[in-house]
């Protein structure tokens, strides 16, 4: 590759990867924690607030699937599972020096797809 072929990237660029970055840690902090419909919440909040420490974060909503929760506990003939993707939705919010990007988590096809949702650019850059 030669200089020609290389540009730095964009704010929403950089926006797009710190968004990347919160939802790998996210998931891989949090999978596999123990789970039970007495704990959901209090997990919620956990998950939220551990990621809003994040630099750039704006918001993290998150959600445990209660009748999801329900019927992985009912299969497992126990009184809690382990935390997956499969049972959590998540939405955030980045914002990197004036580009915002709206992202979620999701299951799409069996798996924990994660997404750009929406951008929001600085008025400055045109990409």
């Amino acid at each position: 590759m030669t200089d020609d072929e290389t540009t730095s990237p964009t704010t929403v660029e950089e926006a797009a990867f710190e968004a990347g970055i919160k939802f790998g840690s996210l998931y891989h902090q949090f999978a596999g924690t123990p789970l039970s419909p007495d704990s959901a919440d209090s997990l919620e909040s956990a998950m939220a607030a551990a990621i809003e420490n994040q630099p750039y974060c704006e918001d993290v909503q998150v959600a445990i699937r209660e009748d999801t929760l329900a019927a992985a506990i009912a299969d497992a003939g126990a009184d809690y599972v382990e935390l997956t993707g499969s049972l959590v939705d998540v939405s955030m919010t980045v914002a990197y020096e004036g580009a915002t990007v709206y992202t979620s988590m999701a299951m799409e096809d069996g798996y924990p797809l994660m997404r750009i949702d929406s951008v929001e650019r600085p008025t400055e850059e045109s990409d």
